[in-house]
């Protein structure tokens, strides 16, 4: 068992749960956030999740508050608002911090590991400037939405920036990648 997988954590519900719950399987961690116009890349997290999880893939969802306050919501709003609006049956846990000095555990090894985004970051980094915001820095997440794979063993295989598509090639092909092994 990785480092990674021994981190507490806590679902969306308050129960205690760490990665080694899905060890074996390929886990794609996403902090994830409702009022953002990333949001609707759930549908697709949801599609991706139905898709290959017989095969042994977990996509877990990380709320984070910490772009624009694009998540104000109580982990039981956020809930509501997954399962109501976009059929979320995936693993979500708890509200967390994924940046800066405050970051959980768990986003301090992911971005540690794993400290570029594949993807690209850079135009939407122009994007946030544009609208007069200061973007993160890698090895920093840059928004809500950015995808890390893990795979079975435990270990960080790739990140992907926030505007990578759930149905992405590239994604995708990493994901199937380490679903292979």
């Amino acid at each position: 068992m990785t480092d990674i997988q021994k981190i507490p954590l806590k679902t969306i519900k308050g129960t205690d749960a760490s990665l080694a719950d899905y060890a074996g399987k390929v886990v794609l961690a996403v902090n994830v956030a409702s009022k953002c116009g990333l949001t609707p890349q759930y549908e697709g997290l949801e599609k991706l999740y139905g898709q290959y999880k017989d095969e042994g893939l977990v996509v877990a969802g990380f709320p984070a508050n910490d772009f624009g306050a694009q998540e104000p919501g109580s982990n039981d709003e956020i809930a509501t608002f997954c399962t109501t609006n976009f059929g979320v049956d995936f693993p979500m846990f708890e509200k967390i911090v994924v940046t800066g000095p405050e970051k959980h555990p768990l986003y301090a090894a992911l971005t540690s590991a794993q400290p570029s985004a594949q993807g690209d970051a850079a135009t939407f980094r122009e994007k946030l400037q544009g609208y007069g915001m200061t973007p993160t820095q890698e090895p920093e997440v840059l928004w809500n939405f950015e995808k890390f794979v893990i795979a079975r063993d435990g270990t960080v295989a790739a990140r992907f920036a926030p505007t990578t598509a759930p149905d992405d090639a590239g994604l995708i092909a990493a994901i199937e990648a380490e679903l292979a092994k």
